[in-house]
């Protein structure tokens, strides 16, 4: 006879212990996941939107005011660049900033008249003298009462930033008087400022989001285009184009923007934050564009381009030409704006 061995109260209680133990085993694990992991969930996504390449002056930007704002709120905000518009178009970012969709942007002043008429005062052709003529104009009363006005839009702009001032290149000829652009295919930014200057002028402004220009280009859908030194070394547009002038027939300012939705939902001293990082930002921008029109010149006549530069005799053949234009911007900015811009020293 084979005997049966009946479990006694220790042998029964084994499988018990062993599932009490493997519950508090997972309950631990668990809980240190839930400790582990509870910065990182804390951790709030800021989507940056911009146009241009990471290695541009927006990129530059971008990457300082992602390193000030992570280390200012301890990685509980942290930004995530969207360089070459992989957000949509400049119009398209700040329309998704105004419902929500997105934190952030970097943005040139292409479209920003088309939310706030006014700023498109400071895209005027040769308004500015130079680079610390606009920087001051921007820093002072005049460009934060300019910044002020975006909230009424559902957007809070930070910090004025820069591109530095514009030039002409193309692949049809190059460009000493105003008879030179008459007919000229070039594209603009959606700008009614920039537009109306290049009508006056006879040629034929074509405006265009930044993502097609490049194709445009290469199909010759367009003869040229006209952007700062930093956008043309950064967008290697030397592969593209024959000739630059070197006009500086406008001074193109850029932004530092946030949703206002987002913005509201920020402690004050988080709001603080991203302020000083914006500022920084438009410190580090500003420095590239120091750089590319120091070294821009130099880099793009090595890379190909025929390159001349308008004297001052020559510019102030443009300005009699624009004369027309002078008195349309007059009207709808006020004589008195734009005389304040030129006297700030």
């Amino acid at each position: 006879m084979i005997a049966t061995r009946i479990p006694g109260p220790a042998t029964r209680a084994e499988p018990a212990r062993k599932s009490a133990n493997l519950a508090a085993s997972l309950a631990a694990l668990a809980l240190g996941t839930t400790l582990v992991a509870g910065p990182a969930l804390a951790q709030t996504e800021v989507n940056v939107g911009f146009a241009l390449a990471a290695t541009s002056h927006y990129g530059v930007a971008g990457e300082k005011w992602k390193e000030v704002v992570d280390a200012g709120t301890d990685g509980r905000y942290s930004l995530t660049l969207h360089p070459s518009s992989a957000l949509g178009g400049e119009r398209d970012v700040i329309e998704g900033l105004q419902i929500g969709t997105i934190e952030a942007t970097i943005v040139s002043s292409g479209t920003l008249s088309s939310f706030v008429p006014e700023v498109g005062v400071f895209d005027i052709p040769f308004l500015f003298r130079d680079l610390n003529h606009a920087r001051a104009v921007l820093d002072g009363p005049i460009g934060e009462a300019m910044l002020a006005k975006f909230e009424d839009q559902g957007l809070v702009a930070l910090a004025w930033g820069e591109q530095g001032f514009r030039h002409i290149t193309n692949n049809r000829n190059a460009i000493a008087t105003p008879a030179d652009v008459k007919g000229l295919k070039i594209r603009t930014m959606e700008n009614p400022v920039h537009i109306t200057a290049f009508q006056t002028l006879g040629a034929a402004p074509t405006p265009m989001a930044w993502p097609e220009v490049i194709v445009g280009l290469q199909q010759g859908t367009i003869d040229g285009q006209e952007n700062p030194l930093s956008v043309i070394t950064s967008a290697h547009l030397s592969e593209t184009q024959k000739y630059l002038t070197l006009s500086g027939h406008v001074y193109s300012p850029a932004m530092i923007l946030v949703s206002k939705m987002f913005w509201d939902g920020l402690t004050p001293e988080d709001q603080e934050v991203f302020r000083k990082g914006a500022i920084e930002a438009k410190a580090a921008m500003r420095a590239f564009v120091d750089a590319a029109e120091t070294n821009g010149e130099a880099q793009l006549k090595s890379e190909g381009m025929e390159i001349t530069k308008l004297s001052d005799e020559q510019k102030a053949a443009f300005r009699e030409a624009l004369k027309p234009a002078y008195a349309e911007y007059a009207k709808k900015y006020g004589q008195d704006l734009i005389d304040q811009i030129i006297a700030t020293k």
